[in-house]
């Protein structure tokens, strides 16, 4: 093969990794970004704690570790809840 053709393989080899790299690239930073619409959310109802409703929201997750981010994500200071408050849930909970 000529130096000239072993020039032009060696510049299209360049240019499809960097396509392939950008494509890559582009796709992981999708991933990153929040999905659109509002955070699912939940109803307190009459006798629910808190136990409950990470349990019965998150059951493939430590009910311990559930209420933790229940807290956080809905600011409270305490595991109490009243009837009728709405709480955040985490997507894909």
């Amino acid at each position: 093969m000529t130096r000239r053709g072993r020039a032009v393989i060696l510049g299209l080899l360049v240019v499809l990794a960097s396509l392939a790299s950008a494509v890559l690239f582009t796709t992981a930073s999708r991933a990153d970004e929040p999905p659109a619409g509002p955070p699912p959310t939940i109803v307190v109802r009459s006798g629910d704690t808190l136990w409950d409703i990470a349990s019965r929201e998150m059951p493939r997750r430590d009910a311990w570790q559930a209420m933790d981010e229940l807290r956080r994500l809905n600011g409270l200071s305490s595991y109490r809840v009243a009837e009728g408050d709405v709480l955040i849930l985490p997507r894909g909970a």
